[in-house]
């Protein structure tokens, strides 16, 4: 009984304490609502407060830029106006220039047409006295023909006629009295002029030959000259084209040669070697070659000097050159420039007698004979072909006509073509100052040379021994030993067709193989 009752308590006690616990657990529930909904009201009331204040906010700061835009938008407003303002008064001044420009247009218009009018009325009064004046004119000729019985034409014809009778015979003795006048005085002038031109020149002759004579200390210098087995000369007359001749002459060596570049160069190139002592094949090549560079410059400056004696400016560079390679040319046996210079200055003279331009003389004086420089030969005369060249270089007209025309080969049409042609006369007429034998000897050898450079293969050709031999050097990889030999033949039967010349003419072909290296 104990027990149950026990357990019957228990479970009352439990029974009670689980309703106890349950009624407790409703009681803090309801609680927690109650909390929760008084924080949920309060952070809706927080969140409602705080979108108040951020509409607030947004309103204000909606408004502050509508009154910024509004603020920007009655600026510009203000400015258009002000512009359209501006422009408005532009329009305004505009119209109100336009106005009176057309109220003076159509004050000048009025007078215009006043003016027109009071010129018509003019027109017409002349119009009827001149009307008046052919009827009394018309009148007055019919009373003449009346009187004197011819008509108009008929007295018009005869009178005329007359005049023109008499005119012929006043001009015909007026035409004759200048004529004997200048028959007179013409000639006599000529004569001053030319006499007083060449006496004011006095120039020395000046003959070429074609031989310069080599001075040396000693004749011991001959044989290192010679070299072995006579190495060295042949070298310097291979690379010179000069005939060196070495005889028993104390102290001189003879060198030969038309060609006075060609002799000069030689000269020079003997000089340097015998003063430098090393005489051997490959400096003598060395030092023909610095020489030949040396008498191009000297040759350029012989040509500045020339044209600055003269008083000549302007030359182009290339007839400088060409003047100074005047200096070994010859013609005739005269040197060509002392020629030239000489012409300069007597066209210079003449034509300041005769009030020409004296300048522009002398310019054409000295390139008179330009066309008698250049190696190659040309079919065309010298004269013409210095006009080319003239051209070529810019000179002016007058200067080449009278280049081309100073053997008449072309018409003259300056006045200074013909002075030209006499001064070119006088220099060459005087005695001694020329020799036509050597010349036409020149011609002969250039022509020989001529022959030699038609072949192929060819690389230099030189006449030596006044003529009697020429030596021709060809390229070894063109031509072979046989083909040297062929090519010897060959030059000697041209020769012998196609020119004239005195005693035998020996052809040498030379053909040398060369191998070059060169350590580094």
């Amino acid at each position: 009984m104990e027990i149950t009752f026990i357990i019957l308590a228990a479970i009352v006690g439990i029974g009670g304490g689980f309703g106890i616990a349950k009624f407790l657990e409703k009681s803090n529930v309801s609680n927690l609502i109650k909390n929760a909904k008084k924080e949920a009201a309060s952070i809706l009331k927080d969140a409602n407060l705080e979108a108040e204040n951020i509409k607030k906010d947004k309103l204000l700061q909606a408004k502050e830029k509508f009154l910024e835009l509004k603020s920007e938008h009655e600026k510009e407003i203000l400015n258009k106006d002000k512009k359209i303002a501006e422009v408005e008064k532009r329009i305004r001044d505009k119209e109100s220039q336009v106005s009176n420009e057309l109220s003076k247009a159509k004050k000048v218009n009025d007078d215009y047409e006043n003016k027109t009018k009071e010129y018509e009325a003019k027109i017409e009064v002349l119009d009827k006295k001149q009307q008046e004046l052919e009827k009394l004119h018309k009148s007055q000729v019919e009373q003449l023909e009346v009187i004197s019985g011819l008509s108009a034409e008929e007295a018009k014809e005869q009178l005329v006629e007359s005049l023109k009778a008499e005119a012929k015979t006043k001009a015909m003795s007026h035409i004759q009295d200048t004529i004997e006048e200048a028959k007179l005085t013409a000639q006599q002038e000529a004569k001053k002029v030319i006499i007083n031109t060449i006496q004011r020149v006095g120039t020395e002759e000046a003959v070429e030959n074609c031989v310069s004579v080599f001075n040396i200390e000693s004749d011991d210098v001959k044989g290192r000259i010679i070299g072995r087995e006579g190495r060295n000369i042949r070298a310097l007359e291979a690379a010179t084209g000069v005939e060196i001749i070495v005889d028993d002459t104390p102290e001189a060596i003879i060198l030969s040669c038309f060609d006075p570049v060609r002799r000069e160069i030689a000269r020079l190139s003997l000089h340097k070697l015998v003063t430098d002592g090393r005489i051997h094949p490959a400096r003598i090549e060395e030092v023909v070659a610095k020489t030949t560079k040396q008498i191009d410059e000297e040759i350029a400056e012989v040509g500045k000097r020339t044209v600055i004696d003269l008083g000549i400016h302007g030359l182009h560079p290339e007839l400088i050159k060409v003047v100074g390679r005047m200096k070994y040319r010859s013609s005739y046996g005269q040197n060509l420039l002392q020629h030239s210079r000489e012409v300069a200055k007597l066209c210079g003279i003449m034509a300041a007698e005769l009030g020409l331009n004296v300048k522009l003389a002398k310019r054409a004086g000295l390139l008179h004979d330009i066309g008698k420089v250049p190696d190659t030969e040309s079919d065309l005369p010298h004269a013409l072909l210095g006009m080319q060249w003239a051209e070529k270089y810019g000179e002016k007209e007058e200067v080449c006509n009278a280049i081309g025309a100073h053997h008449d080969e072309i018409e003259m049409k300056y006045l200074i073509s013909p002075i030209i042609q006499v001064c070119d006369a006088i220099s060459g007429a005087r005695p001694g100052a020329r020799r036509q034998v050597l010349d036409s000897y020149i011609q002969r050898l250039k022509d020989l040379e001529g022959i030699a450079f038609g072949f192929q293969g060819v690389k230099n050709a030189y006449a030596i021994q006044a003529g009697r031999e020429l030596r021709v050097i060809v390229e070894s990889e063109k031509v072979s030993d046989e083909m040297a030999s062929n090519l010897s033949f060959e030059i000697s039967q041209k020769i012998q067709t196609e020119m004239t010349y005195p005693g035998q003419v020996k052809i040498t072909v030379i053909r040398e193989t060369r191998a070059v290296n060169i350590a580094k």
